[in-house]
Order: C-alpha cells, then structure tokens, then sequence
C-alpha cells in the first residue's frame, strides 16, 4: 500500500517532470532517430535501446533540469512573477508544495551523482554512454547554476546548454546500435533541436517581463529582442529559429523530398502561427505554444518515417 509520503512524492515528481514539454522535445528526439533502427537492428535491442534513452531523457531533461531551474529561478524572483500558463516553472515551491532548499539540495546531488558515473562509464571503456550522460549533465548545470547559469544570457542558453543536450540525444539511438552514424540521424538531431528551441523562445514570451526584473536580471533572447526592438519583436527568436529549422530542408532535398516537403509545411505553418498571435497576451501566447508542441511531435515522427 502507497504511504501518503510516497503518494506525494510520486505526485510532485509528475508536477516537476513536465511530461508534456519533455515528450515534445526529449521523446519527440529520440522516437525521430530510433523508428528507422526499427527493423535493421534485433527487435530485443531495439527495445532496450528505447527503454534506456527513454528513461534518461525523464531523468536528465526531466527532472535534473527543472530541478536545477526551478532553484535558480526561483531564487532570481522570475518564477514567482510569472504568469505561470505553461511557464513559470513547476511551482512546486511557490505552492509550498517542496521548500526551495530541498529542491536545491536534491538538484545538486543527483547531478553530482550521474556526473560521477558518466566518469565511471569513460573509464570503464563505455565511452559512448558517458559521452552521452555527460552532456546531459553539462546541459542541466551549466543552464542553471553559477558560474555559467548559460539560461541568463541571450543565445547562451540556447547554444551552451540547450542545443547539445537535444542534438546528441537525437543521435543517441544510432550512436550506439551502429557502427557509423547515418547522414538522416544527423539531419533529424539537428532539425528537431532547432524546432524544440523555438519553440522553447515562444514559451520565454510570456515571462518576458518577469525575467526582465528578476534579480539577476534573466536576459533571455527574447528579453533581449523585446528590449532591443520592442515588444512586437520579442516572437523574433522563435522565428529565427523555426526558418534555421526549415532551411534544412535543402539539406535533406530530393534524397528525401517527403521528409523535406513535411519539414517545410511544419516550420512554415509555425512561423505563421507565431506572427499572427497577441505577444501581450498570455493565454494566446500557451494556446500557440500546444500548437507548436503537436507540431514538434508531428515533425519528428515525420523525418523518422521518410529517411
């Protein structure tokens, strides 16, 4: 019988893993590299491959992170400015639901733990899993925690923590069932990492002004578009971002036109989706960001069918 400690536990666990943004970002990657293995490599390795980033990617991008980012946020003061729709991190703090030294505490040791065995897994001779665990690891501190705390900066966060994270978990599943890593492997990390940090931007809107005044300041890109250009130019980085991601379809050309044409549809109709919505606003700002997730998980399991 669960205990009402565990039932809690388990309870403020989902609310801090975000499943939804981590299904649409870390599952989307990982499904989009893994579904052509399907079949070319053992079915039993298939699965277990599968299982293994699957739980790494909760692990890692799920909890780790919001752990470490609700800390620092929450010490800055953005979070509990925050409009707190879909952003405003898991508000487990700010409910009194898990005191801050707690979450801070556990953060720090969990990263301490893993980057302990990603060093047991290089010396061990699994260089390929510790490689992989370490970027992770490097992702979720160097995000949040001094002396980088990257998510402060503008396009630190995006290029320092973030991009490498989602990249070589994209290439994670061919990494490590084959030999030599297929150029589709690499188009597809480098597509869905570039769509995940747009759409990563637009969710940065409606905290604009809470990251602006947080102390230190949270200058994010689109703090830093929004000041520099004005408020209306704060969906900028989104969309820069979004036209990288359709620009590689060129990449992907006529060797794989349906994976291209798809790409190209998607990024396009995000692009549009992001010019027409009110930045002022909130709620709109959370109903375009879902459109933008079911997009995400679309384009991913597009590029993995036409490889």
């Amino acid at each position: 019988m669960i205990t009402n400690q565990a039932r809690s536990v388990l309870k403020n666990g989902m609310v801090l893993m975000r499943w939804i943004a981590v299904v649409s970002s870390s599952v989307a990657a990982i499904i989009s590299t893994m579904l052509p293995l399907y079949g070319v490599i053992d079915g039993g390795q298939w699965s277990a491959l599968f299982l293994l980033l699957l739980f790494s990617a909760f692990l890692i991008h799920g909890v780790l992170t919001h752990l470490l980012n609700d800390y620092t946020d929450h010490l800055s003061g953005t979070d509990a400015r925050s409009p707190a729709i879909l952003s405003g991190g898991s508000r487990l703090i700010q409910t009194g639901a898990v005191p801050a030294e707690t979450i801070g505490r556990v953060g720090k040791g969990l990263a301490a733990g893993l980057a302990l065995l990603a060093a047991a897994l290089l010396v061990t001779g699994f260089v390929r899993l510790g490689v992989l665990l370490a970027v992770g690891v490097w992702a979720a501190v160097s995000y949040s925690l001094r002396p980088l705390r990257t998510s402060y900066y503008p396009v630190a966060g995006e290029w320092i923590s973030t991009f490498p994270s989602l990249f070589f978990l994209g290439l994670a599943g061919p990494w490590l069932a084959l030999e030599t890593v297929p150029e589709w492997a690499f188009q597809n990390a480098l597509v869905n990492a570039l769509i995940c940090i747009a759409w990563v931007m637009v969710h940065h809107i409606p905290d604009l002004r809470a990251d602006a005044r947080a102390v230190p300041k949270k200058q994010t890109s689109v703090v830093w578009a929004a000041e520099r250009f004005g408020l209306v130019f704060s969906r900028l980085p989104a969309v820069i971002y979004y036209v990288l991601a359709g620009a590689c379809a060129f990449w992907l050309g006529l060797e794989r036109l349906p994976a291209a044409l798809g790409l190209a549809v998607s990024t396009a109709a995000a692009i549009f989706l992001i010019m027409k919505m009110d930045v002022e606003d909130p709620e709109e700002v959370s109903s375009v960001e879902k459109w933008l997730l079911l997009l995400a998980m679309s384009t991913a399991v597009w590029l993995g069918i036409f490889v």
